[in-house]
């Protein structure tokens, strides 16, 4: 074998699919199920390569990484990582960025869907005997209503695309955003306070880093229209949760879809829980079987790329010639 690679932890039901591209590639893969530092370190010792999911991989783990030369993630955010500690330490950090943009960006449409009917709240009327048209309060009209993106990468312009049909103007606010990439989806650049002000429906879609943390809170909530939803399938502390309890408890916004929270899991006791206005879904929005597969074999295939020293398109960050 041409090295080892380490799966620090996974919910998948097994690794036969990771085993066996690499194993073809020539690698042992030893698969783990670590949380604590002490483990990750300890189970890392013979690994060449490390793929990762929600173990953290942090300052302390990687100071004791002594042979790693790649940690790839399954999926886009590569928070559960130390970035700059990799670098540092010449370890290459690769992520799947492409694997669920289908998956997630359906998942935000369905969730501003769903607020837009009503759907759960009319679907709970029914089943408890209820037979009432307005169960939900004012339905409006989807169409010529305001979609406010925050953010404007591949999932964001997906969903552009997908709710095309109904007929919304869309906004965005993203100052990295090419304005000629947005002119041709047909969407106008605003600053953030714009977009919250005009938006129906507000959807996040930024990474987590410090300048997101808590990016919607108390002042941003206060902003938005009292017809308005929010949606979240980024990360979680991008949004105040505290500050979007208020918001929904008092009506200030009429809803709110949310696919991730500040912790995860959610408890069954989190106040969220017991909103009538608020559609849940347990970080799911990247899921399908098909995205499963692409996110798994690419995470590998990121890995191999790395160890045999050939070009990976999937990094995000630079170690040196060997690396890119």
């Amino acid at each position: 074998m041409k090295g080892t690679v380490v799966v620090t932890d996974y919910e998948f039901a097994d690794l036969e699919l990771e085993m066996g591209i690499l194993n073809s590639a020539g690698y042992e893969m030893i698969p783990a199920q670590a949380r604590t530092a002490a483990d990750l370190i300890e189970v890392c010792a013979p690994a060449d390569g490390v793929i990762n999911q929600y173990a953290q991989i942090s300052k302390e783990v990687i100071a004791g990484l002594d042979r790693v030369k790649v940690i790839s993630r399954y999926g886009i955010g590569v928070n559960t990582i130390d970035v700059n500690a990799a670098t540092k330490a010449g370890i290459a950090v690769a992520n799947v960025p492409d694997g669920s943009l289908n998956e997630v960006s359906e998942h935000a449409a369905a969730m501003i869907l769903s607020l837009a009917r009503g759907l759960g709240e009319l679907g709970t009327s029914v089943r408890s005997g209820g037979w009432d048209y307005t169960a939900a309060g004012d339905l409006f009209r989807i169409c010529g209503r305001t979609l406010g993106l925050i953010g404007f990468g591949n999932i964001p312009q997906k969903l552009v695309g997908k709710l095309s049909g109904f007929g919304l103007n869309v906004i965005a606010y993203d100052p990295y955003a090419d304005p000629a990439v947005a002119a041709a989806c047909g969407v106008h650049l605003l600053s953030l306070d714009e977009v919250l002000t005009a938006a129906h429906f507000v959807s996040i879609h930024v990474p987590l880093i410090p300048a997101t943390e808590h990016l919607i809170g108390a002042r941003e909530l206060e902003m938005m229209r009292s017809d308005a939803v929010l949606i979240n399938t980024s990360r979680g502390p991008v949004v105040d949760e505290s500050a979007l309890v208020a918001a929904l408890r008092s009506r200030q916004i009429m809803g709110a879809g949310l696919d991730v929270f500040e912790s995860e899991p959610l408890s069954a006791q989190h106040p969220l829980c017991s909103l009538p206005n608020v559609v849940l879904s347990p970080h799911t929005a990247w899921y399908s079987k098909d995205s499963e597969v692409e996110i798994r074999r690419k995470a590998v295939e990121n890995a191999i790329e790395v160890l045999d020293g050939r070009n990976c398109s999937r990094l995000v960050n630079r170690v040196g010639s060997g690396a890119l």
